[in-house]
């Protein structure tokens, strides 16, 4: 996740007084505004909490009103603040950071906390509706929703809640996976869109998973209702002999063995992304890039119009990165800073071993580049737990009930501190497969 202040703005008081807010988005969406005093008591909270030697440095307090220049500086300062809170593995994973972040989203949105009815989609599009409070956190809702298809305890943590954005063709696109600092309610009701919604998928990789889900009834029909529209979406290749015995196997109702046959097929359990752009082979290539079976799969427009595919294994980055920068919005003048609008490009990059002692850099932008670095981090993540001859079923279940720090997860990608230079910000992933 990215965090930055990119803005502030001046906000009456209750008082008739104003106040400075500082705007704090994530990934370049707005998720809250706050006052300095806010942050201010979070890091006195921090610091008792954890102690002055592991909190970073917080800008100190100024007698006088601030001046435009030292608003501006105050903000730049917050703002490396919070991403180096996020960054650290301690401060970043604890309730204290989270809960913060939870209740500015809802005082931002002015949602007052109440019960309401969620909708939230399975992969066949049924709705499952449920009733919570505007105040639970994305581990509360996805317990509820648990709870209403009678899924069991065990198998929770095998599943995420996901933001997805619908087009009008039906097609999904996968906005990110919602975070323990967000509250799905707010976060859905905020968007201010029909086009988003929440979804119920698979938050492993390894198919070999599937096996402990498939022994449940609740479990075999969402990994059921998965395939089917991984299958009719087109993520899951399916020629025409493969189509007609699928088709029968619906009709038999059989679908433990639609499953099975499934997880023969090319592209079985990825996650595919909007058409976005590469730097490889050559720069400026279309390419729409999928994440599955422990790699990113490329389907790559080349200039003289040919597709080429091409597969980059996780096991072979040595690390990669995310870089965000903000970029003039053009207003259809010759000059497109003139509107004063900017919008946020995000990069993923990633060194990786093309040959024995030949690393390179493969550059993606796109919008999802951090949801495809969390991919990219569950992946590792997996792949090390089995390397360990650990449980998925444990790492599963503590990622999903808090009880894991970042530090315990990032064992197997050890991450930088965010780098800010000349308004771009870039972290680096090293993975130690």
């Amino acid at each position: 996740m990215h965090f930055s202040i990119p803005d502030t703005e001046v906000r009456s008081g209750e008082n008739g007084s104003t106040y400075v807010a500082y705007n704090i988005h994530v990934n370049g969406v707005l998720h809250c505004r706050v006052r300095y005093s806010q942050l201010l008591g979070l890091h006195e909270q921090i610091k008792k909490e954890y102690g002055s030697n592991v909190v970073p440095a917080f800008p100190p307090k100024k007698i006088f009103t601030l001046t435009p220049a030292e608003v501006e500086q105050r903000r730049e300062q917050l703002e490396k603040y919070m991403q180096a809170i996020r960054q650290d593995p301690l401060l970043g994973a604890s309730e204290l950071f989270n809960s913060f972040l939870r209740k500015a989203q809802q005082e931002t949105q002015q949602i007052p906390t109440e019960e309401v009815a969620i909708d939230i989609c399975l992969c066949n599009g049924q709705k499952v509706t449920v009733n919570i409070f505007t105040s639970y956190k994305t581990e509360d809702v996805l317990d509820a929703v648990a709870t209403k298809l009678d899924l069991p305890d065990d198998l929770v943590g095998y599943f995420s809640l996901f933001l997805v954005r619908e087009g009008v063709d039906g097609s999904l696109s996968f906005v990110r996976k919602l975070q323990e600092f967000e509250l799905p309610y707010v976060s859905i009701t905020s968007s201010r869109s029909s086009e988003f919604h929440i979804v119920l998928r698979k938050s492993y990789w390894d198919m070999a998973y599937d096996s402990d889900v498939m022994e449940n009834r609740v479990g075999l029909n969402l990994l059921y209702a998965q395939t089917v529209s991984d299958i009719e979406r087109g993520w899951i290749l399916v020629n025409k002999d493969q189509h007609r015995q699928l088709k029968s196997l619906q009709e038999k109702g059989s679908k433990k063995e639609f499953i099975h046959l499934g997880q023969t097929l090319k592209y079985y359990g990825y996650i595919k992304f909007d058409p976005c752009v590469t730097d490889f082979p050559e720069k400026g290539c279309q390419v729409i890039v999928s994440a599955g079976n422990n790699e990113l799969n490329f389907h790559v427009k080349l200039p003289n119009e040919q597709m080429k595919e091409g597969s980059f294994k996780v096991t072979r980055m040595r690390c990669w990165r995310i870089t965000s920068s903000q970029v003039p919005i053009a207003n259809g003048t010759t000059n497109p800073c003139s509107s004063g609008q900017f919008e946020i490009k995000l990069e993923l990059s990633f060194e990786y071993l093309m040959s024995k002692d030949r690393l390179q850099w493969v550059t993606i932008t796109s919008d999802q580049a951090i949801m495809m670095s969390i991919c990219l981090q569950s992946m590792v993540d997996e792949l090390m737990v089995k390397k360990s001859g650990g449980s998925i079923k444990k790492m599963l279940r503590k990622r999903h009930n808090g009880s894991i720090h970042r530090s315990d997860s990032q064992q197997a990608v050890k991450s930088s501190p965010l780098l800010v230079r000349n308004g771009i910000a870039c972290q680096v992933f090293y993975s130690q497969l």
